[in-house]
């Protein structure tokens, strides 16, 4: 294998230069042609006065020339930052802003938007003809170099940018690449967005094997059966993707009995799947190995998996299971000390992942990555904010995040621990736990929101299944039922537009029981 993420692409433009390397729609691009492009681009680059850990924004939608100008960045010994295209002009600019690069990509769909939200920094085309240059400057490039910059939400509303090592992904995609079987023969999905980290395994996860990347067309998350006619027809090996566009494919029945026989893998990662929607998955690919994937973005890509070896009964929890290769999970107390088997605490990742920090930003950097009390002087642990247990045989579960912790009528509560249960009831499609705060006895009310499959399930039927298996006072009090929920532009459920429209639905539309 490689430390270097450009070389994955040099490499099987060499022994396979005629291999497909991506695939959208009628486009298909060999390994020589990405080499080819990605060369040509890094060239452009170092000729504008671009070098040595430069950061480029990329500004354009995803396709297989996107895809090929990442390589073409990193080849040019420079940082690629994407923006999501669609995403709101405000927070383009801050992300230009804070990253400060050298030059922003774009294509003809992109350069107008781009033009405004730039603050007249330089812009270039890479869907116009540029000048073809005969070589690219070699940039000595050291595992420990930034290849990426992705920036994730932060609480003060200014996003917070990750940089993530040429060695923090190869040490995940080559273990991946071994874990999964991954080779050549492979045609691999690439559904996430650019700007989410779950994009980096399908594309340097395909070029480190010189398998197929294939891309789907816009939009094709809006219907479930235009998925699954994606995996059908594109014949995909491997589907990665978040949970609840696999919630969505099984609310709709998009996947038949002993469908996608070209399919051998499905992995999932970035939330939790409800086992009933892992359950429809399971019962009608039998032939399909499932594994569920875990770990922020400040750990790169993945930190743990579990794959899980038999179709698991309604009610049973599936753990993020054990720590990938090169990684460290720990699951410490408040006073960093070892939690017992069973325990609820605070779950830290260490190792070969772990970021260096945020860009230009030491002080959250230093609040988030701490001493590892356990490692060398030099070794870090990365704060998650998620709250975590072990069981017997040592796999780790995901309770929630430490932050959804309140405390209504006296009683310390996991929202978590709510949200668990509410994955195991099958009428649902979907569902999350929110608290909002109140000037009651109780503090904060509990909401729910939640989107029902086929029948119609009433919130009194969605509190009388919590109520078999939950103390009173964990029940929510607020209820809200929607035909789907809010999506972040990474697909996850958005709580926080949850927690607003609990507080600005009237009592007409949020149902409220005590």
């Amino acid at each position: 294998m490689t430390g270097i993420l450009q070389d994955y692409v040099t490499r099987a433009a060499q022994a396979s230069p005629d291999a497909i390397a991506i695939v959208m729609g009628r486009e298909r691009w060999s390994y020589r042609e990405v080499d080819d492009f990605s060369n040509n681009l890094a060239k452009h680059l170092q000729t504008a006065g671009c070098g040595r850990d430069d950061r480029i924004v990329l500004f354009m939608p995803k396709n297989p020339r996107t895809i090929a100008s990442i390589i073409g960045i990193l080849k040019a010994g420079c940082v690629y930052v994407p923006i999501d295209v669609n995403g709101p002009a405000p927070r383009g600019s801050k992300i230009i802003e804070s990253a400060d690069p050298k030059i922003i990509l774009v294509d003809e769909s992109t350069r107008l938007c781009a033009e405004e939200i730039a603050s007249k920094r330089p812009l270039l085309d890479v869907s116009s003809p540029t000048r073809e240059y005969s070589g690219v400057a070699k940039v000595p490039r050291r595992c420990e170099d930034p290849a990426y910059i992705l920036y994730t939400s932060g609480s003060t509303g200014v996003p917070k940018g990750v940089v993530i090592t040429h060695g923090n992904v190869t040490s995940f995609i080559e273990w991946a690449v071994e874990y999964f079987h991954i080779t050549c023969e492979d045609r691999m999905s690439a559904h996430p967005p650019l700007h989410f980290d779950l994009s980096v395994f399908d594309i340097f996860g395909a070029f480190a094997a010189g398998a197929e990347l294939h891309l789907p067309p816009p939009d094709i998350h809006a219907s479930a059966l235009a998925v699954a006619n994606f995996i059908r027809e594109s014949q995909l090996t491997q589907w990665f993707s978040v949970p609840s566009l696999l919630s969505f494919m099984a609310k709709f029945n998009a996947v038949q009995q002993q469908d996608f026989p070209s399919l051998k893998r499905v992995l999932w990662c970035g939330e939790v799947l409800p086992t009933p929607a892992l359950r429809h998955w399971m019962l009608r690919l039998p032939h399909v190995s499932f594994t569920n994937l875990y770990g922020p973005t400040e750990a790169t890509i993945a930190s743990s998996y579990f794959t899980v070896e038999k179709v698991p009964e309604p009610a049973d929890e599936i753990p993020i299971g054990y720590a990938c290769q090169g990684e460290k999970l720990l699951i410490l107390d408040d006073h960093l000390h070892p939690a017992e088997k069973g325990v609820i605490g605070n779950l830290f990742i260490g190792g070969a992942g772990l970021s260096p920090g945020y860009w230009r930003d030491p002080a959250k950097t230093e609040q988030a990555f701490v001493n590892d009390p356990f490692g060398s002087s030099a070794a870090r642990l990365y704060r998650t904010g998620d709250l975590a247990r072990t069981d017997s045989e040592g796999r780790i579960y995901f309770v929630g995040r430490s932050d959804s912790q309140i405390k209504s009528r006296g009683y310390r509560i996991e929202l978590g621990e709510i949200e668990m249960v509410l994955h195991t009831i099958s009428s649902l499609k979907e569902s999350a736990i929110v608290a909002i705060p109140t000037d009651g006895f109780e503090n904060y009310a509990i909401c729910c929101a939640f989107a029902v499959l086929e029948s119609d399930v009433p919130p009194a039927a969605v509190r009388a299944a919590l109520r078999k298996s939950l103390p009173y006072y964990m029940l929510p009090s607020r209820w809200l039922k929607l035909d789907t929920l809010p999506k972040n532009g990474n697909g996850k459920i958005d709580k926080r537009v949850l927690q607003d429209l609990f507080r600005d639905r009237t009592s007409k539309t949020a149902v409220t029981q005590t």
